[in-house]
């Protein structure tokens, strides 16, 4: 007799809680009426990015929040995405999951301390369903090699686990799941490589796959972004558990009922946040300061000097469109500080010889007004639009093509050091920094904390 295997999937939620009650409604009343069938099994499994600290909730919770709701699904297994692991501190990834119902399944981590997979995850499960198929359950996350060591991470790339994973289980399992968070390109490649993979869920790359995608042994999976769907794949298995069919589809979630109360819980979550972030006051500023997409901007020139002081630097760089709302006069508290750069980004120092820094600051003046509306997405970036640079310490003479710091000529034989977002690294209008900048990212603190910081020390509340 025929067993179907029903497994509902959320991927990359990034705190967009208004899609939540839609979603854990779907999955709890979905998968109750699945097990009323005969040979049914469901199993529910989240890809990781479900914590984003853009929302005030998660930020002033460390994303113990997140994992909360998480719990009202009572999933069989997650892994994490690079939100989870790159967000947060080494304590308080080591603390996420404390309380979580599910198992965290990953098995391309280590910590550096200890050489050892983390206490809060596993590298693998085995689920047996109640016909006696034994599923394979393995979690893979991005391996930032740059900056996961940063936190005293190690991660593996996959092609290097799989194998040694696969082996460590042989013969203990009917059919292979593996929850993907490495974006769809590594997705197809793993498939290519690994015909043991019958069903790749993915995530990271925020790809739809309406109906899946078949690639050699494999079917692949995922559900796009925030919520917006929720996957459900059917696999068919005959009495010698040997997997006969498989489909995949997703559920539009703004297709699914909505409640009146959902409005209410949705809102609680921004409201819970932002008067627990509003508590923590820390400083006092006389005059508001305001920011704009182009031209002068206080808040920008006030924020070059935070980066330059926390990196020690004579020389900065921003971007206008980090900055999402002004800071009006009086006391600033960390919900105001939170609104107005939610980004997941930190401060680095970069180290380039004058001919490189001239050559980077020559990319720079080239995107300057393409990047002024550019639309900006990921890689850290919570806003709209890149915005304007400016510069602190350097100045660029467009007529005669020369380049300043501390209005001395750049020498080609000099070195030169300047604070900017490690946002920078990341997108790809900037090579030079990639190919031959020395690049340290200051880990300790995220930009906005930068700037919280700076703004005590230098307008104390009491001051």
């Amino acid at each position: 007799m025929t067993e179907k295997i029903t497994i509902l999937h959320t991927n990359d939620l990034h705190s967009h809680f208004e899609n939540w009650p839609r979603i854990r409604r779907y999955i709890q009343t979905t998968r109750k009426t699945l097990l009323s069938e005969k040979n049914a099994a469901v199993l529910t499994f989240d890809l990781g990015d479900a914590v984003d600290r853009v929302h005030p909730l998660t930020e002033v919770t460390n994303g113990q929040a997140n994992v909360e709701l998480l719990n009202q699904i009572h999933y069989d297994a997650v892994t994490i995405g690079n939100n989870e692991g790159l967000t947060n501190t080494h304590e308080q990834l080591n603390e996420l999951y404390h309380e979580a119902n599910f198992d965290v399944v990953l098995g391309n981590l280590l910590d550096m301390k200890t050489k050892l997979m983390p206490k809060w995850a596993q590298p693998a499960k085995i689920i047996t369903t109640p016909n006696k198929t034994r599923v394979l359950i393995l979690g893979l996350t991005a391996p930032y090699l740059l900056t996961y060591p940063i936190l005293g991470w190690r991660p593996i790339e996959p092609e290097k686990i799989l194998p040694k994973l696969l082996k460590k289980y042989a013969g203990q399992y009917d059919i292979v799941v593996l929850l993907s968070h490495l974006g769809l390109p590594e997705d197809q490649l793993l498939a290519r490589k690994f015909p043991q993979l019958n069903v790749i869920i993915g995530s990271h790359t925020h790809h739809l796959l309406v109906h899946g995608q078949r690639v050699n042994n494999s079917l692949l999976a995922a559900a796009e972004k925030w919520g917006h769907y929720v996957g459900r794949i059917t696999l068919e298995v005959d009495d010698a558990h040997h997997l006969t069919a498989s489909q995949a589809q997703v559920v539009k979630t703004a297709t699914l009922p909505e409640l009146s109360a959902d409005r209410e819980e949705i809102d609680n979550y921004e409201e819970t946040g932002e008067k627990l972030l509003a508590r923590n006051k820390l400083a006092r500023i006389k005059t508001p300061m305001t920011t704009n997409l182009t031209g002068n901007s206080r808040l920008v020139n006030e924020a070059l000097h935070a980066i330059m002081e926390k990196a020690g630097t004579q020389a900065g760089i921003l971007s206008s469109g980090l900055f999402l709302r002004d800071l009006p006069q009086g006391i600033v508290d960390r919900n105001e500080l939170h609104q107005m750069l939610p980004h997941a980004m930190h401060v680095m120092r970069v180290t380039l010889g004058g001919y490189d820094l001239w050559r980077l600051i020559k990319e720079m003046e080239k995107n300057r007004n393409f990047l002024i509306k550019f639309p900006q997405k990921g890689m850290g970036f919570r806003g709209k639009v890149f915005g304007e640079l400016h510069y602190s310490g350097l100045r660029y003479d467009s007529e005669s093509g020369r380049l300043f710091y501390r209005e001395e000529l750049v020498s080609p034989i000099e070195k030169y050091q300047i604070a900017m977002p490690d946002h920078y690294l990341f997108i790809p209008f900037f090579p030079t920094l990639e190919i031959v900048g020395q690049n340290e990212i200051l880990y300790d603190e995220n930009l906005r904390d930068v700037f919280g910081d700076y703004l005590a020390k230098h307008y104390p509340i009491n001051g």
